[in-house]
């Protein structure tokens, strides 16, 4: 094998991608920033305990292991930077109030999860320790749709689901945690005949349920259609009510509700959602670009049980969404050791200009500037240089 060729769904990021990521990277953080988010810069890996214990317990099989030369400990390579930012708010930070965090580093991954996935995305995220109300979910909604917009999605879509429907089902039934697995996998599926199978024995009620869960999708009137199809309870109406609120907040983006969509559920223990979006003016099928939720159990394993909501994408991914963008402009310069030369050339990438100085014969090998002016000998003072445009 050749010693350039890399591992399967591993890739180099080349000159006008990488712009483009890094471009997209700044606006990303800029947003978030402008929301009251502190940025942090969690390690790329650390002890695997700390990595994997508590809700972190569901990235095992993603997350690549290696032993310490210095410890002889086992180290981990995060496979998601949340349960790190988690132990920075219940350690590091240790605030009492209100905590808005935000990131972006690589996370890398044993295996993909859907076909020409990348096992080294690079994670953006933000999250809101310590309030858990509905006005927390609501916001980090609310900036993950901004942040999208700021990439340039166009037309959005908001998918809610509340894992605590599921709850309220199943709620009062003895069931082993296997048994339990299965029938989310097949609600995940919507594979109504196995959840038929999986339900035999179950009180008639709760078999109704589970078999009715699959087609509570669609727009918001689900959210009516399933409080009077299922059980009440107080928990399943406050699942219902906070999401039919939250539906009725959202502006600029379509909402829908799939109350059997469990993707993520040993992670969220309230509401998640999900943002699918496409280029607009391309007939693309739409994507999921962000994807969040409540996870208030994130920090219990740090000493600190913290109400806990966020979201993350993968900027990598959302770059390939999004049309190019323009060429930075730039001026072109001769390439010289005079003293003036360098002087103007110093002055402008001083003031911020992008000064590419042409080494000689190479005159036409820019790629990744637009160079709309050039630097050029004053005509009317001798020895000083002035720009022109091309």
């Amino acid at each position: 094998m050749s010693a350039w060729v890399l591992p399967d769904h591993i890739a180099d990021v080349l000159p006008s991608e990488a712009r483009h990521i890094e471009e997209l990277r700044r606006g990303l953080i800029d947003t978030a920033r402008g929301y009251g988010y502190e940025l942090v810069m969690p390690p790329l890996l650390e002890h695997l305990e700390s990595l994997l214990t508590g809700t972190g317990e569901a990235l095992d099989l993603q997350t690549f292991k290696l032993v310490d030369q210095l410890s002889g400990r086992t180290l981990g390579l995060r496979a998601d930077s949340t349960p790190q930012v988690a132990r920075i708010d219940a350690h590091l930070l240790n605030r009492r109030g209100v905590t808005r965090l935000s990131y972006c580093g690589p996370v890398v991954h044993t295996r993909i999860d859907r076909p020409l996935a990348s096992r080294e995305p690079l994670q953006f995220g933000a999250e809101i320790y310590g309030h858990g109300g509905l006005e927390a979910d609501l916001e980090v909604i609310e900036l993950a749709q901004a942040c999208l917009q700021t990439a340039g999605i166009g037309e959005l879509l908001l998918d809610l689901a509340d894992v605590r429907v599921i709850d309220a089902v199943l709620s009062g039934v003895r069931l082993d945690p296997g048994h339990v697995q299965r029938i989310h996998s097949a609600l995940s599926c919507k594979d109504v005949a196995e959840l038929g199978r999986l339900s035999l024995g179950l009180p008639e009620r709760v078999r109704a349920d589970l078999l009715a869960l699959p087609s509570l999708q669609g727009d918001v009137s689900v959210l009516d259609e399933a409080a009077s199809m299922l059980q009440p309870s107080a928990a399943m109406r406050e699942a219902l009510d906070n999401l039919k609120w939250l539906a009725g907040q959202v502006r600029g983006m379509r909402v829908s509700v799939d109350l059997s969509d469990l993707r993520g559920y040993a992670y969220y223990t309230g509401m998640r959602f999900a943002v699918f979006g496409s280029v607009t003016g391309q007939a693309t099928q739409a994507a999921e670009l962000a994807r969040g939720g409540r996870y208030d159990e994130v920090g219990a394993v740090f000493g600190r049980k913290r109400p806990a909501v966020g979201f993350s994408l993968d900027v990598k991914e959302l770059v390939s969404m999004v049309p190019p963008r323009p060429l930075v402009a730039a001026i072109r310069a001769p390439w010289g050791t005079g003293a003036s030369l360098r002087a103007a050339v110093a002055r402008l990438r001083g003031q911020g200009e992008a000064v590419v100085c042409v080494l000689p014969g190479h005159e036409h090998e820019v790629d990744e500037f637009h160079c709309d002016r050039e630097l050029v000998p004053d005509p009317d003072r001798a020895d000083a240089w002035t720009v022109r445009k091309l």
